[in-house]
């Protein structure tokens, strides 16, 4: 009598939850790697550019300007690692890069609202007219 071994089972990433030790130790490096970047772009990236230009409006226009493009940059990111994560069915870890997004988010939503605010046409000008 021959005995069949039973054909090795695939494992897919959605089959099984993530060990909670794993994801814990994924979600808690990356929640402090990310809001750390946002803190310290928000600081030097943006905070000394804009001390160094020392008024000249073009300069820290431009670096506003690249603090929102890397805040975006960072936004698409841990919504891609998000949805990675939660592939790979790790809650925690899909629970802190949430967070982080709507910490990013409401960083852009702000700087984006000041930037707005900072290039408004005047409240008297029409928007089409020659003189704006």
């Amino acid at each position: 009598m021959m005995f069949t071994s039973p054909a090795p089972e695939r494992r897919r990433p959605w089959s099984h939850r993530t060990r909670r030790g794993v994801d814990l130790a994924f979600a808690i490096p990356l929640f402090l790697l990310e809001t750390a970047w946002l803190v310290l772009d928000w600081m030097f990236g943006l905070g000394l550019e804009v001390w160094a230009a020392q008024g000249e409006r073009e300069r820290i226009d431009a670096a506003r300007l690249a603090h929102l493009g890397r805040v975006r940059v960072l936004l698409i990111a841990v919504l891609v690692t998000a949805v990675l994560a939660g592939i790979f069915r790790a809650r925690w870890t899909v629970i802190a890069h949430l967070l982080v997004a709507v910490l990013a988010g409401g960083v852009l939503v702000v700087a984006q609202h000041q930037w707005d605010s900072g290039h408004a046409p005047s409240p008297g000008c029409v928007r089409y007219s020659a003189h704006c």
